[in-house]
């Protein structure tokens, strides 16, 4: 059984070997905030607490009860993104706009993860998800700078922070490093095929259990056999995400099969993930919907959908928008260990 002591980050020897991981967060933050701020982006601050969390199928929120002047008790969350709130402020007419916000996921612990970690979103209104990937490039080598480093390294992997990342789609991927060609397992309506991705699977080594969906497969390929892969030499932007895991993000014009999706990645961590946003109110309760079942389906529960996010985004126009775990890129350029040395005051949830 782990042990529930919390972590003794505030002892003056532990806080002394972690401050110059502290410090260099602070240069990573404030080199961001310049590039933005240069770039007409307005920094903005969301509420914490929402009437939906986020309706993603594999993400678990924190509940809470807010106490209305009635004395009568309503169901809130701690978002795990500032996203809704965003794309409210997008429709409310903002143009271009950045947050640092504290954001919580419930049963996320590692050397990668805290419950409560920091998330830079900005959004462009008007842009392609494209000029997000120029961000990304220019913010990695802003971290590097800032963190008076020319190399990430991390779990024996190395990536140079200053070299222009690599676009590679999720096929290509999947291709070069599980030879399985996945677009094969995907109608051009964007239906998937189970079945035949379980083949593909089973083929390059992968292991199936009978009660797997095609996303349950996706998933086990991507982590087993491609993630690990991304982000040597240099950062990988992987791309065109399948239509059926970008449950926020708009399909792409050229293929239906895939979406206007992709996530960064450095020494096979996770940095990025970011969409051409979907603004469809329809569709976008539809996916809801379909991730909510499937979370039913998983966990046995389901958070409450955003009516109100949902009428906004009837309005809201076209945009692109990423989101970025913060407290990772400092760990890489500061050559932090965990991501907790990097935080000011990380929550003890023990050891």
């Amino acid at each position: 059984m782990a042990s529930t002591t919390p972590s003794r980050w505030w002892a003056p020897d532990v806080h002394a070997d972690r401050r110059p991981f502290l410090l260099a967060r602070n240069r990573v933050q404030a080199a961001l905030r310049a590039y933005l701020a240069g770039g007409d982006f307005i920094e903005v601050d969301t509420p914490a607490l929402q009437i939906s969390p986020g309706n993603e199928t594999h993400l678990h929120a924190f509940k809470t009860e807010l106490i209305g002047s009635d004395g009568e008790p309503r169901d809130y969350y701690l978002h795990t993104s500032p996203e809704f709130a965003c794309k409210k402020l997008l429709s409310a007419g903002e143009k271009r706009i950045f947050t640092f916000a504290h954001v919580y996921r419930n049963r996320e612990t590692s050397p990668t993860h805290q419950p409560e970690f920091t998330m830079l979103e900005w959004y462009r209104v008007g842009e392609p998800y494209q000029a997000l990937m120029v961000d990304c490039g220019r913010m990695l080598a802003l971290a590097a700078e800032a963190g008076g480093t020319t190399t990430f390294s991390y779990r024996g992997m190395s990536c140079d922070p200053f070299a222009a990342p690599e676009r590679l789609t999720v096929a290509e991927a999947f291709s070069r490093h599980a030879g399985i060609d996945l677009l094969a397992t995907i109608a051009k309506d964007g239906e998937t095929d189970r079945d035949e991705l379980a083949a593909r699977a089973s083929g390059a080594g992968i292991r199936i259990a009978e009660d797997d969906t095609w996303s349950d497969i996706f998933s086990r390929i991507l982590v087993e056999k491609v993630e690990p892969r991304l982000g040597e030499g240099r950062a990988t932007i992987l791309c065109e995400y399948p239509a059926a895991e970008a449950a926020l993000a708009r399909r792409s014009p050229r293929d239906g099969r895939v979406s206007d999706r992709f996530e960064l990645y450095a020494c096979g961590v996770e940095l990025a993930n970011a969409f051409g946003e979907l603004t469809d109110p329809i569709e976008q309760r539809r996916r809801f919907e379909m991730e909510m079942a499937e979370k039913q389906r998983i966990y046995g529960e389901t958070y409450p959908l955003d009516e109100d996010f949902l009428a906004a985004l009837a309005i809201m126009p076209e945009a692109s928008g990423a989101a970025l775990g913060f407290d990772r890129l400092a760990m890489l350029a500061s050559g932090a260990r965990r991501i907790d040395q990097v935080m000011w005051a990380p929550v003890a949830w023990g050891a």
